[in-house]
């Protein structure tokens, strides 16, 4: 599974979309480890995109990073994650990192990537003990007010 190319065009979507779209999948996997999003807890944050060298092309390219956690008591985390993990594999991602404890404790934590590389999530024990936290970031993406460019 290969990184995005490039120069390939960025992929079109409007801030409120991209905001929607996250909201929904955090929900998804909510829905799937049998937990409840706090609703006060989301923190959409947008920025620009930085190229390698810490360039900015002004053409209104972003990134997202949309964070929600939930009331899970820690005990649960391990149950939660591993429920979370078999769905996305179920819909092609892939896990790049997981544990469900540490020194015998529960201390959940996935990291996934979807297969085209666009966007990343992160689920894990946070926030304080009955926290579990839901992050989906997004690679580059263009507004759709915008026209669609290669990356430089």
């Amino acid at each position: 599974m290969n990184s995005p190319d490039p120069n390939e065009p960025l992929p079109v979507m409007a801030r409120s979309d991209t905001q929607a779209w996250a909201q929904k999948m955090t929900e998804y996997m909510a829905r799937s480890a049998g937990v409840t999003l706090t609703a006060d807890t989301v923190k959409p944050f947008f920025s620009n995109c930085e190229g390698r060298n810490g360039e900015v092309v002004e053409d209104g390219r972003y990134t997202l990073a949309y964070h929600v956690s939930s009331t899970v008591p820690l005990a649960q985390h391990p149950d939660a994650v591993r429920k979370i993990k078999a769905t996305l594999e179920n819909d092609g991602f892939t896990i790049t990192s997981y544990r469900e404890t540490v020194n015998n404790q529960p201390d959940a934590l996935l990291y996934a990537k979807h297969e085209e590389g666009r966007y990343f999530i992160d689920v894990s024990t946070g926030g304080g003990t009955d926290r579990l936290t839901f992050t989906i970031n997004t690679r580059c993406l263009m507004p759709s007010s915008a026209p669609s460019t290669a990356q430089r």
